[in-house]
């Protein structure tokens, strides 16, 4: 598989839902935990349309799963009284994995500055879902994103190398290796002096299975997933994006979207027609601590 061919299948995988997963555990009550290495407290719930929560509290954690698996989130389905409230919650994978250095070298460009910028201008708090070694290729840009109030950062792995197999031809990381992987990727963000940061972890390409759930209980982390993908990995045309993306959200969901300008060129065009489009609907825009502080089943 050429290199382009392996990037463009696992970014496909980033939002194509997972392989060889296996069915999310019971999901228990969020529960205040202490964060990871490297995790700070993230937003609470609460602020006022437009504004960033305020930043001052542990984020929510969900209870470890049966036998002590690492819990799976993927939506919130959040009511009040006899309607549902529109809340939304946009991730997006800052991808890099650990062997595309000369890539970068090159000149290739794995950041997306604009879209981090049009998310400010357009007031949307959002949660982004970064492997260690883009915090190393884009140090700066990791500190602004996680010290800005309308962001949080979670973990994508460091290396972005699957925990589960088959996955889109990613490397494997040893099962011995995977919790040491989401701790480096944490170091990382500490390093780069990221502060809003999250004990949130999403599988690069989705894939995951029992035996990655239990080899991740020691970095004490809830994995997160998605119901609405995006379809943004090298699409050129952000109206078929943004079109996907307001077909498929629903109260309470998670969207996947990617923060990786080469790889996902369209991206932020997509955004300047998802946010109005969502908000003209009724939706409020969410982090995932938010959404997941305040879930309901």
């Amino acid at each position: 598989m050429s290199a382009l061919a392996l990037l463009g299948a696992v970014l496909v995988g980033c939002g194509g839902g997972a392989a060889d997963t296996a069915a999310a555990p019971d999901r228990p009550s969020a529960r205040p935990s202490s964060s990871p290495s490297g995790a700070s407290p993230s937003a609470s719930a609460g602020a006022a349309p437009g504004q960033p929560a305020v930043v001052d509290k542990a984020p929510p954690t969900m209870a470890p799963g049966p036998g002590g698996l690492t819990p799976v989130f993927e939506r919130a389905a959040r009511t009040g009284g006899n309607s549902t409230e529109k809340v939304v919650a946009l991730t997006f994978d800052a991808d890099m994995t650990a062997d595309q250095g000369p890539r970068a070298a090159a000149g290739e460009r794995f950041d997306n500055p604009r879209l981090i910028e049009t998310l400010r201008r357009l007031k949307v708090d959002s949660t982004v879902f970064m492997t260690g070694r883009w915090a190393e290729e884009y140090p700066d840009q990791a500190r602004s994103i996680g010290t800005d109030p309308r962001f949080e950062i979670a973990n994508h792995s460091y290396s972005h190398y699957a925990f589960a197999t088959p996955c889109y031809g990613l490397p494997t990381v040893a099962k011995q290796d995977m919790a040491a992987d989401v701790k480096r990727a944490f170091e990382a963000f500490r390093k780069a002096g990221a502060r809003n940061v999250v004990p949130y972890f999403r599988f690069p390409g989705g894939c995951y299975d029992d035996r990655a759930l239990r080899a991740l209980a020691p970095a004490k982390v809830t994995a997160v997933q998605w119901d609405v993908v995006s379809g943004d990995a090298f699409a050129k045309d952000g109206d078929a994006v943004a079109g996907q993306v307001l077909d498929g959200v629903k109260p309470g969901s998670l969207v996947v979207m990617h923060c990786t300008r080469s790889a996902a060129p369209v991206t932020e065009q997509a955004i300047r027609r998802i946010v109005p489009a969502l908000r003209a609907r009724g939706y409020r825009f969410v982090k995932v601590s938010e959404l997941m502080a305040e879930r309901t089943y």
